[in-house]
């Protein structure tokens, strides 16, 4: 359930290059500029992503129809521009105790650590949201995704053959990986 503090949450990162990023959660009046962040979408990375981030009209959609409960998005914000976007996705029913994390950067921030601020970020509202673990499912020959989600506790559990489909056809193995936050003593 969404809390003041998801609402309100508020974060400002420092860069080593003494860049600073505002973290927040992502709200209607980031429309337009969600759009924008996603129009700047490469045709190599739209190649790995779920949905065609390129259409305006379903990146309006993400905000038109905000649902914390079911879908908690946090933004990057630099000079109020947005340079990323992570979301943490909820499940329902018995899958409850879990939630996905996914996660896009504009290219002038990637490798600076915002990646790592935004995902660390979303553990801990998964904490306080009483969420067993968190999951990320990378394309498997994305080595350095895989090895940044690994610095921050996540475990590759499993490879799953030919699960993600490109749009040219051709298949790709994914990498599930699982940050567990409570110890299976906990859990009984």
């Amino acid at each position: 359930m969404v809390t003041k503090d998801d609402i309100v949450f508020r974060q400002l990162i420092t860069l080593s290059d003494g860049g600073r990023v505002l973290l927040r959660p992502l709200s209607n009046e980031d429309r337009e500029q969600l759009i924008e962040l996603f129009q700047q979408v490469s045709p190599e990375d739209l190649r790995y992503m779920r949905h065609n981030v390129k259409d305006e009209s379903l990146v309006a959609s993400w905000v038109d129809n905000l649902d914390y409960d079911r879908v908690l998005p946090l933004v990057a914000v630099i000079d109020e521009r947005l340079v990323g976007n992570a979301s943490l996705h909820f499940f329902e029913g018995p899958s409850r105790h879990r939630a996905e994390v996914r996660i896009y950067l504009a290219k002038e921030v990637r490798r600076r650590g915002v990646g790592s601020r935004m995902i660390q970020a979303l553990i801990d509202i998964a904490k306080r949201r009483n969420i067993y673990m968190v999951e990320a499912q990378i394309i498997n020959e994305q080595a350095t995704v895989i090895r940044a989600f690994q610095k921050l506790g996540f475990v590759r559990k499993c490879i799953l053959d030919n699960y993600f489909i490109l749009p040219d056809g051709e298949l790709r193995d994914v990498a599930h990986l699982i940050l567990r936050l409570r110890d299976s003593a906990e859990e009984f």
